[in-house]
């Protein structure tokens, strides 16, 4: 029995030749993805091939279909070899922004064009996608030249910060480190609390990439699994800092996304900690915690450094916007019928004869 094979068919090194084939996961690929590149992917790529028949389904219902089971996987290879793999997913549940999850390649050499090879055809391929975002280290050059040919902008640049889920001594780390100090309320983040949530992470993200990620109060909770907690204002009963789960980290621990209020600065500190040490008690203290921030914002940092959390590199922040043709699909018979309406505005318009009076 023969692999399947995909139609789109193209050369790693941008000529069009060379038997390059790239083309979505099955689960014939998976015994073939044994490059160490790929290897710690092996359970994302397993349930990816375990959802996909699901979500086929789910798209044929009035439905939203969670990103989970619309997460897309491409792989390149020549003949039985695979040569790299992108791992894609819609950012919100409309599937108007997608990110780039994961771009491995098994190559040593011609890394940029196959990376290339494999962006431009995930782009092709999620339709309806008005937005990308992708992450490159600062020092991978050719993942960086590779985003940008695709037509992809850096945003920012954010520092990698790994935390082992333990205050140091020296800060008193006990009982009273996780409750909420001073005025402030610790709220989990669920269905009633959700809303709060969204409106700070409106509030502190950047205009242009508030509308680029487009999300709505339905996003934060699937992509969280309902893992987040919140510092709320009981005045204003407003979120001023806030920690959410977003996934497992590739180097073992969790993925976590630090907010804090831009008018709500004093609370980098204390306060702050408290939430880190409640988020730390709920995934577990023996798991690491794996943050990140501006590189500009040395406050975050300088309070990052005091907790031990220790710096992983820096990565770039990109984005880039779609733009297609909408062609406007008209039936038929609507299409006819508007022609008649025009067609009879352009005859000549007769006077109407009178009506001749016939006496009774």
């Amino acid at each position: 029995m023969q692999a399947p094979r995909d139609e789109a068919e193209s050369g790693a090194d941008g000529s069009g030749g060379g038997g390059l084939l790239i083309e979505p996961l099955a689960g014939w690929h998976l015994p073939l993805l044994t490059d160490p590149a790929f290897v710690p992917l092996q359970p994302l790529l397993q349930r990816t091939t375990l959802l996909r028949l699901p979500g086929q389904v789910l798209q044929w219902l009035p439905i939203p279909t969670p990103s989970s089971c619309s997460r897309q996987v491409l792989i390149a290879r020549r003949g039985a070899t695979p040569l790299g793999l992108i791992v894609t997913r819609p950012e919100n549940r409309s599937g108007s922004c997608w990110r780039v999850q994961h771009l491995r390649l098994a190559l040593e050499s011609g890394k940029r064009a196959l990376a290339g090879e494999l962006l431009r055809e995930a782009i092709l391929r999620a339709h309806g996608a008005g937005s990308w975002i992708a992450t490159a280290s600062t020092l991978d050059g050719d993942r960086l030249a590779a985003l940008r040919e695709q037509g992809f902008q850096p945003l920012r640049t954010e520092r990698l910060w790994r935390w082992p889920g333990q205050l140091p001594e020296a800060t008193g780390a006990g009982d009273g480190a996780g409750a909420a100090p001073g005025d402030w309320t610790l709220r989990p983040l669920n269905r009633r609390t959700a809303r709060s949530l969204w409106q700070l992470e409106q509030a502190a993200c950047p205009g242009l990439l508030r509308q680029l990620l487009d999300r709505h109060v339905d996003d934060l909770l699937e992509r969280s699994n309902g893992r987040g907690w919140m510092l709320m204002d009981p005045c204003r009963d407003q979120a001023v800092a806030a920690v959410r789960w977003l996934g497992e980290h590739a180097g073992g621990g969790h993925d976590l996304e630090l907010t804090v209020h831009p008018g709500w600065r004093h609370l980098i500190g204390t306060p702050l900690t408290a939430l880190l040490v409640q988020a730390a008690r709920t995934l577990g203290t023996e798991s690491s915690l794996w943050l990140r921030s501006d590189v500009n914002d040395k406050a975050l940092e300088r309070w990052l450094r005091e907790l031990q959390a220790e710096p992983r590199g820096e990565q770039v922040l990109m984005a880039r916007s779609v733009w297609r043709r909408q062609e406007l699909q008209v039936p038929a018979q609507a299409a006819a019928r508007r022609l008649q309406e025009v067609l009879q505005q352009l005859q000549p318009r007769r006077r109407p004869l009178p009506t001749p009076v016939v006496p009774r």
